[in-house]
C-alpha cells in the first residue's frame, strides 16, 4: 500500500473552512460577553482542525465520487504530522484506500492524492459545522497519546529540487552540527516568503507536541505585522497578541540582566560590554575617559538597585554624577545616546513576557534600520535572550533528535553585523547546548563575514538567492570551489529567479563528485 503523507498540497478551499471551524470552536469555549471584550480561549493553527476534519470525513459512509478532481490546489504543503500525530498514519492510509476502492484513483500521483485528502477534509469540516459534532470530535482527538510526547523532527520542507523532489532542511537530527540559517537575497528575490516558509514549518511541525518551538522575528518591512496581512499569522500559529510595537508601548520586559546574588566581577564584565555596545550602536565618538565613566555608571546603577535590573534613566543619572562639576550640564556623545533611548521608552523595567516560551513579531518598520534606536531594539532583545538562555537547562536529546526551543529571526541583519555584536555571537555559540537557532537574512552573503565574526563559516545552511554581486572569495570559502566550479556557481546564482535559491550539496562536496550546490524552488506561502 502506498504511503500517502509525502509531497502533498493543500486545496484553496481548506484554509477558509478551517477558519470557520476555529470560529465555531472558539464560540463554544467563550462566553458571549467579557469585561474589556477579551476572549481568553483562542485555538491557533490549522493542523488540529485538518486532522479532525480528515477523521470526520473518512467516518462518513456515503459512496465517494470523483468530485475531488474539481479542487483548485495551492503550492502550500500538507505536513506529515497530519498523519503521524496520535499514531494515525496506518489507520488513515487504510481507510482512504477503502473509501475509494471502487474508483480508479491514481495513488502514485501526488496531486491526485492531495485532492482526495483535501476532499475528505472538506467533507468532514462540513459535517463538523453541524450541531455539536465539532465539540465531540475535538474531545476525541484531544485524547492523550505517546506520539506527541516525543521530540518532533524539524525537517523543514522549504520547496522542491528539480523533478518535484521535496527539499528539506534537517534542523535537529543528532548528526547536524549546528542550527544556523543564513539567507542572502536582493530586494525582490523572495526572502520574505522564504522566512515565512521557515516559520510555518517550525511551528507546524512542533506546536502540537510537548516540545513546541517558538520564534522571535524582527519585522523590518512591517509586512508580517501589517493588519492587512492578518491571515499570514495563521501560518505561524499566532495571533495579533504576538505583535509587539515599540511605538505603541514599551516592550514587555527589561533588557538588563538581573545580578542579584551575582559576584561583582560579573557586573564589571557586563558593564564594559554594555558600555561598548551603547557607543557602537550609535557609532558615537567618545574618549577613553567617557567610556570608562559609562562603564562605572552602569556599575553604580546596579549598586543602587542591589543587583536588580537597572534602567537607562539610572545609567544617565549615575553617568552625570561621575562627570566633573563643570561638565554636568553638558550633553556629550554618551548622554546623547542615553537620552535617545529614554525618550523612545522602548522597554519596561520588569519582565511581563517570556521571550522564549512565546512567539513574537517585533514591528520595526517605523525605525531607520541603520539608526541608533532600531539597532538598540535588536541588540538589547538579543542580549535579553542571552540572559534567558543562560538559565535554561540542557535541551532534551532522544539519541536521534535534539530539542530546539526557539528561533531568533533577523531580517536586514547586516545592520547588526557591522560592529562587535557579542550578544549575537553568544547566541550562536550557545547553539545546540540550549536548543536555539538563529536565522539571519541580508542582501549579500558578503555581509556575513566581518573582522569581528565569520557567520557563514558557522552556518549549517547558507541559502543564496538572487544577488546583485557576489564576492568570489565568499564562494571559495563556502564551497571550496576551483576556478571552473566557481564559474558554475556564479552562473547558477545569476540565473536564479524569484523564490529560487542554491544550497550547498554536502554529499557532492564530501565525495568530490558532482555539482557542489543544489537549486531549490521555494514553495509559495505569502
Amino acid at each position: 500500500m502506498l504511503t500517502l503523507q509525502t509531497n502533498l498540497r493543500i486545496a484553496e478551499a481548506v484554509a477558509p473552512k478551517m477558519d470557520q471551524l476555529r470560529t465555531k470552536f472558539e464560540q463554544i469555549l467563550n462566553l458571549d460577553k467579557y469585561e474589556f471584550e477579551q476572549k481568553p480561549f483562542a485555538v491557533k493553527g490549522n493542523a488540529k482542525y485538518m486532522r479532525i476534519s480528515l477523521l470526520a470525513g473518512l467516518a462518513l459512509k456515503e459512496a465517494r465520487t470523483k468530485d475531488f478532481t474539481n479542487l483548485v490546489m495551492t503550492s502550500n504543503s500538507i505536513h506529515p504530522t497530519l498523519f503521524t500525530v496520535h499514531n494515525l498514519s496506518n489507520y488513515l492510509n487504510t481507510l482512504l484506500h477503502y473509501r475509494y476502492s471502487h474508483l480508479d484513483v491514481n495513488w502514485e500521483d501526488s496531486i491526485t492524492r492531495s485532492k482526495v485528502i483535501c476532499h475528505e477534509i472538506l467533507m468532514g469540516a462540513e459535517a463538523l459545522l453541524q450541531g455539536e459534532q465539532l465539540l465531540e470530535w475535538l474531545s476525541f482527538t484531544g485524547s492523550s497519546s505517546t506520539q506527541n510526547n516525543g521530540i518532533p523532527h524539524l525537517n523543514l520542507n522549504i520547496g522542491e529540487y528539480h523533478d518535484e523532489i521535496p527539499a528539506f532542511l534537517d534542523m535537529n537530527s543528532s548528526a547536524i552540527t549546528n542550527t544556523q540559517i543564513l539567507i542572502a537575497g536582493t530586494t525582490g528575490s523572495g526572502k520574505s516568503n522564504l522566512l515565512a516558509v521557515l516559520m510555518n514549518e517550525i511551528r507546524s511541525l512542533s506546536v502540537e507536541t510537548n516540545y513546541p518551538v517558538n520564534f522571535l522575528f524582527f519585522d523590518y518591512k512591517g509586512e508580517f505585522s501589517d493588519i492587512a496581512n492578518n491571515s499570514w499569522l495563521n501560518h505561524f500559529a499566532v495571533d495579533r497578541a504576538a505583535i509587539l510595537d515599540p511605538i505603541e508601548g514599551p516592550l514587555p520586559f527589561t533588557p538588563f540582566k538581573n545580578f542579584v546574588n551575582a559576584n561583582q566581577n560579573e557586573i564589571n564584565i557586563y558593564s564594559t560590554e554594555m558600555a561598548n555596545a551603547l557607543c557602537a550602536i550609535d557609532r558615537a565618538t567618545i574618549s577613553a575617559n567617557m567610556s570608562n565613566r559609562l562603564s562605572e555608571a552602569i556599575i553604580d546603577a546596579y549598586a543602587a538597585t542591589k543587583g536588580h535590573p537597572i534602567s537607562f534613566e539610572l545609567i544617565l543619572d549615575a553617568y552625570t554624577d561621575l562627570q566633573p562639576t563643570n561638565e554636568k550640564e553638558k550633553v556629550d556623545s554618551v548622554k546623547s545616546v542615553l537620552n535617545q533611548l529614554i525618550r523612545s521608552n522602548l522597554f519596561l523595567n520588569e519582565d511581563k513576557a517570556d521571550l522564549v516560551k512565546s512567539s513574537f513579531i517585533i514591528k520595526m518598520d517605523k525605525y531607520a534600520s541603520q539608526g541608533a534606536i532600531g539597532k538598540a531594539i535588536v541588540y538589547f532583545i538579543v542580549s535579553k535572550l542571552n540572559s534567558i538562555y543562560e538559565n535554561l537547562s540542557q535541551q532534551a536529546n532522544d539519541g536521534e533528535k535534539v530539542q530546539l526551543r526557539h528561533f531568533t529571526i533577523i531580517d536586514e541583519a547586516h545592520y547588526m553585523l557591522d560592529f562587535d555584536n557579542k550578544p549575537l555571537r553568544n547566541l550562536i555559540a550557545v547553539g545546540r547546548n540550549k536548543g536555539m537557532s538563529v536565522v539571519l537574512a541580508t542582501q549579500n552573503m558578503e555581509h556575513f563575514k566581518s573582522k569581528h565574526f565569520d557567520f557563514y563559516a558557522n552556518a549549517q545552511y547558507p541559502l543564496i538567492m538572487k544577488q546583485q554581486t557576489i564576492n568570489d572569495g565568499v564562494l571559495k570559502d563556502m564551497y571550496g570551489a576551483n576556478a571552473a566550479e566557481l564559474q558554475d556557481i556564479k552562473q547558477a546564482i545569476a540565473g536564479l529567479g524569484k523564490g529560487e535559491l542554491i544550497v550547498k550539496n554536502n554529499e557532492a562536496i564530501m565525495i568530490g563528485i558532482g555539482k557542489k550546490f543544489k537549486k531549490i524552488k521555494v514553495r509559495h506561502l505569502i
